[in-house]
């Protein structure tokens, strides 16, 4: 369960840094420096997955799809989300991860999804819209979409696929001496990413400087080194590394449900940011999505 939890915590602080670096930083220039940081922080745990005889050169078209996926396009459209959408809009839209991968799994992967998988989704979710709406229906009606939250949603469809690739990789792409090591799987996948952000950032500017005449500065200061610290180490490093860990351990579809978790986090981290206390809607939202959590794995393991 720790496994399952510790990502979606992260995440959500990811979330809430990113939308409070957003003065300081464009949105795909922050992806690039936290990927950038992760890349030299794994060079001492996973460095020799760089070398030219490296399994990683040969097989370079399965960690060039994962991180394009996981690294390039998922974070881009993240960081890109929180400048229309609120911390809380975009962790709502990523509450439909698990839905999308039990999708994903059945359609394409022959993945058996048990009827209590969906019962399981079914109570995370509504676990998520309790929490959001603050266990008013009036206030949860009130939620409206913005164009971060449907760039949001496309991030969401990129993950499940991302979640199933680390876990069913195409026939001749399993990769076992690279994958039996986290830090190398991790900077096979960054290495490969790192190239798709710097792509996307370039365009970035290029678009930018087009539109505005200038190209966007980056305000380095002590906030703005912390917040990538923390979201190159914490979201990155720690986060990917237990998701591949439950992923391994548990499945896709299972591990996938742990999304849900990223809007409760998300708004308990914002209560405690504005000082102001939990309130009983939070208990009854983590119960509900723990519990659908619980019911999803004991019906997968089950089938």
């Amino acid at each position: 369960m720790a496994l399952l939890m510790t990502p979606p915590l992260l995440w959500a602080g990811n979330a809430l840094v990113a939308r409070l670096l957003q003065d300081l930083v464009p949105p795909i220039m922050l992806n690039l420096l936290r990927w950038g940081l992760v890349f030299v922080l794994l060079v001492p745990l996973g460095g020799w997955v760089l070398r030219l005889n490296s399994p990683l050169w040969r097989n370079w078209p399965r960690y060039m799809l994962l991180g394009f996926l996981g690294m390039g396009c998922y974070n881009t459209l993240l960081y890109l989300a929180l400048q229309t959408s609120s911390p809380i809009n975009v962790t709502l839209v990523s509450s439909a991860i698990p839905l999308f991968t039990l999708l994903m799994g059945r359609l394409f992967y022959r993945q058996t999804v048990a009827r209590l998988s969906w019962l399981g989704v079914a109570a995370s979710m509504f676990g998520v819209m309790v929490v959001l709406g603050r266990g008013d229906l009036d206030r949860l009606l009130a939620l409206s979409l913005v164009p971060g939250d449907l760039l949001m949603l496309l991030a969401s469809i990129l993950w499940a696929w991302y979640s199933w690739l680390l876990a069913r990789p195409w026939p001749g792409q399993a990769d076992p001496e690279i994958q039996a090591d986290w830090a190398a799987n991790l900077q096979a996948q960054t290495v490969m990413g790192l190239a798709w952000c710097a792509l996307f950032a370039g365009l970035e500017v290029f678009w930018l400087g087009h539109a505005t005449g200038h190209s966007p500065a980056v305000s380095w200061s002590w906030p703005l080194t912390l917040g990538v610290l923390y979201v190159a180490v914490g979201p990155a490093i720690l986060a990917y590394r237990c998701w591949g860990l439950a992923v391994a351990r548990t499945g896709p579809a299972v591990t996938g449900m742990a999304a849900n978790l990223i809007p409760l986090f998300t708004a308990i981290l914002s209560l405690v940011l504005l000082s102001e206390a939990p309130d009983w809607y939070h208990a009854l939202g983590f119960v509900l999505i723990a519990g659908g959590l619980w019911l999803t794995a004991k019906a997968q393991r089950s089938t």
